[in-house]
């Protein structure tokens, strides 16, 4: 059992992941220089200029779509465009506005009941953090020494750091974060470093955000930390939701740290391996290490064990489960779009099982209308806003018909879940009252109803396709009664009552 109850609207929301210097920029922002083009292809140092305030300008389109929170990559002053190079914790980026556009979106989002899920980085820094400028300035002398992991070199004898050594190669006189000479690692140890970052913490909940998505827990290996950080965090909002990043099924890890949940990428890969099979771009699947292993093609009898190996620390337990973040793709991945080599159907048999499965679904920006891209940068391109003939409008409608069905009905945002029949290409997913019927597979196909109908023979059920409702004839085989499900479709039949 969880040692503390996850806050009760993390399952109810669905998110909005935004890239900020990728998705709007507002006029209200002034810039300091020359920007990259918004249009061109997006590289890993170049920055498009997108903003707080630009985020602010668009919010109609999330509420189009039926966004209930967003969670922002970082927003912290950075010399990175992803910024998770951070050199102040406690001052929102300039080129992103400032304290005072984060203030503005905070106030704009909560208007409309939107949640607002921050970014937090704290294993590893930018070089420009100060602290560590000041460690480079004056070594062993610098009084900030400790917060590092510097060489035994530097400490005892006096040896220089080499923050900036030649290109591929590790930093020298400190450890930094997979050897990477601008992210110095962090010595976790230290008892102001601790505090410090506790203080952030506290600092931007009491500026109003709603929690915290915490970058690579599992790289500091010590649980009373993260402990203390949530403790911290409830102890300012004691509906905070606190979120780690975490890339393999690690239920010790969400109890021995108090997370509430995780970034659930093994349900990310469940979903891709049955809504992608035949169609699944393996030279861009391989481009990501960790989905390279873990995404292969799956039949239906394959997926369910791959949920019911999901399910077994939640699902089917009736203790309290973790309120996970689940998602199709990230900043981290390539884009849903491409790595299921743009076959519009099994992007919507994916949406459709992100939506009906349990878990907090996490739409990253851009997917709705059908952006592509392969690992980064090829995954950060800017939001074409500018380019509505690049937009997949159906996919927009079917997404946001997809989150509304969800917002309205409270069994997909229960835990629960129950696998009625699994064969071929076909699953059924009961969901409370509601039965998700997907046919991945190239025929037609029958999934097994979770109840037995009374009264008409047919049902009037909402397609995954343009096709809008279609009628679908229920029959008996083999002692119980089932539904007929086209190939390459997905169904959500309510139940009777």
């Amino acid at each position: 059992m969880l040692p503390i109850e996850p806050p009760a609207w993390a399952r109810d929301i669905v998110l909005y992941q935004i890239f900020p210097d990728r998705f709007a920029a507002s006029d209200r922002v002034p810039k300091p220089g020359p920007l990259e083009a918004w249009d061109s292809p997006p590289t890993n140092e170049g920055f498009k200029g997108g903003d707080l305030r630009g985020v602010v300008e668009h919010l109609d389109h999330l509420t189009a779509l039926g966004i209930t929170a967003i969670y922002l990559t970082p927003i912290f002053q950075s010399a990175a465009n992803h910024r998770y190079h951070t050199y102040d914790y406690f001052r929102v980026d300039p080129l992103l506005g400032g304290d005072d556009a984060l203030r503005e979106l905070i106030d704009a989002c909560h208007a409309r009941n939107m949640r607002v899920i921050l970014d937090g980085v704290f294993n590893h820094v930018g070089r420009g953090f100060w602290p560590f400028h000041h460690v480079l300035e004056n070594g062993a002398r610098s009084p900030y020494r400790e917060w590092f992991h510097l060489d035994a070199a530097v400490v005892h004898e006096g040896a220089q750091l080499n923050a900036y050594p030649p290109a591929g190669e590790p930093p020298t006189g400190y450890r930094g974060w997979w050897n990477l000479p601008a992210l110095p690692k962090l010595n976790l140890a230290n008892n102001e470093v601790r505090g410090h970052l506790l203080d952030v913490v506290e600092h931007w909940l009491r500026f109003g955000i709603d929690g915290w998505r915490l970058d690579v827990p599992l790289e500091i290996d010590d649980p009373s930390f993260w402990q203390a950080v949530h403790k911290r965090a409830r102890s300012i909002n004691p509906e905070a939701w606190i979120v780690a990043e975490i890339w393999h099924d690690a239920p010790e890890a969400i109890i021995a740290n108090h997370f509430d949940g995780q970034m659930d990428y093994p349900l990310t890969e469940a979903i891709l391996s049955f809504a992608g099979a035949g169609v699944l771009d393996e030279r861009i699947v391989a481009q990501h290490d960790e989905l390279a292993r873990n995404i292969h093609a799956l039949d239906a009898a394959g997926f369910a064990a791959r949920l019911g190996a999901i399910g077994q620390r939640s699902w089917a337990s009736g203790e309290p489960a973790p309120a996970n973040l689940t998602l199709l793709g990230s900043h981290d991945t390539p884009r849903l779009r491409s790595m299921l080599s743009d076959d519009r159907a099994a992007v919507r048999l994916a949406y459709l099982l992100l939506f009906t499965l349990p878990g907090a679904p996490c739409v990253y920006y851009g997917d709705e209308v059908g952006v592509g891209g392969e690992m980064d940068p090829g995954c950060r391109a800017a939001m074409p806003w500018d380019r509505p003939e690049a937009w997949d409008r159906d996919l927009f409608g079917f997404v946001s018909a997809l989150v509304n069905y969800r917002n309205a009905h409270a069994e997909l945002r229960e835990d629960r879940l129950s696998i009625t029949s699994a064969d071929a290409g076909a699953i059924g997913l009961q969901r409370g009252g509601i039965l998700v019927a997907i046919n991945a597979g190239a025929e037609r196909a029958t999934v097994a109803l979770g109840w037995e109908p009374s009264g008409a023979a047919d049902l009037q059920v909402p397609i995954a396709t343009d096709s809008g409702l279609t009628s679908i004839p229920v029959r008996r085989l083999d002692g119980r009664s089932v539904v007929e499900v086209p190939a390459r479709t997905g169904l959500l039949i309510p139940g009777p009552g």
